[in-house]
């Protein structure tokens, strides 16, 4: 079973387009919100400042719109994570109403050197504990 993380966001106007919807862009950004808020909680026992986090890759599929007022509960979890690279899988819900799935594959970087780091055995224990 996975660790599920979940945040919610409630839709301003600043989250809106022409289009009276949230703005796929909005929902990049709260991708990386949502990634950031769930490794600080994943590493507040145990804090690891000497790595980082870059994006390498995002996959999204927008299913439904949300509007202004909208509560919009985003559920997150990691995926296959190997090599220096982690998945870290999204659902973005309103009420029960799946709106957006995403994927984005991270990779772990050494935080003085900037340079890919394997994930070894002290951050996997993080990101994927056992029950």
């Amino acid at each position: 079973m996975k660790d599920i993380f979940e945040l919610n966001i409630t839709v301003t106007s600043n989250d809106i387009d022409d289009l009276n919807h949230v703005n796929n862009v909005v929902y990049v950004k709260w991708m990386d919100k949502v990634a950031f808020e769930h490794w600080a909680y994943l590493t507040r026992n145990n804090p690891l400042p000497e790595y980082v986090w870059v994006v390498i890759k995002h996959e999204i599929e927008y299913l439904k719109q949300a509007v202004i007022g909208d509560v919009i509960t985003v559920k997150t979890w990691v995926g296959e994570t190997k090599g220096f690279k982690s998945e870290r899988l999204m659902e973005f819900y309103k009420n029960k109403i799946l709106l957006v799935k995403a994927k984005t594959v991270w990779g772990m970087l050494d935080a003085k050197s900037y340079k890919p780091s394997r994930i070894r055995e002290n951050v996997l224990k993080v990101l994927q504990p056992v029950k």
